[in-house]
């Protein structure tokens, strides 16, 4: 569902997106912002959200449109930057499918030749300590 303001004041995204909250900021444009992962499945999960409050895919109203540039753009400097071997691209709408935070994002995987296929995708193998964390974020800057 589309908020009318076009945010919501409960959203973690939405306050990450107003700067409410930090984040590892990877890209942004004027629909999209891409961050790190705090709970990473592999190493530079990065999650692409639109800056409107949108809840999911299925209720979009074209949001995932507007984001497929930061997708796309992000996804080609994770692989670059992080050498990664492949990318998985997915998002989840509603609680039985796995989402968790009920606004649009969509995690783009970097995977890597020592773990590969997607029954290994939700392996979290990551690690998600915060030096970990800008570690992998002064890569991709």
């Amino acid at each position: 569902m589309t908020n009318p303001t076009g945010t919501d004041p409960d959203c973690v995204f939405c306050k990450i997106v107003a700067g409410e909250l930090p984040s590892r900021k990877v890209y942004e444009d004027a629909h999209a912002l891409a961050f790190l992962d705090l709970s990473p499945f592999h190493r530079g999960h990065t999650l692409v959200v639109p800056k409107r409050h949108v809840t999911d895919v299925v209720t979009a109203g074209g949001a995932l449109t507007e984001i497929a540039p930061a997708i796309e753009q992000t996804g080609r400097l994770l692989v670059d930057r992080l050498s990664a071997d492949g990318l998985n691209v997915f998002t989840s709408a509603g609680e039985v499918a796995g989402q968790e935070v009920f606004h649009l994002h969509v995690h783009l995987i970097p995977r890597y030749a020592e773990r590969p296929g997607l029954r290994r995708l939700l392996d979290r193998s990551a690690d998600d300590s915060a030096d970990e964390l800008d570690a992998v974020l002064a890569e991709l800057s």
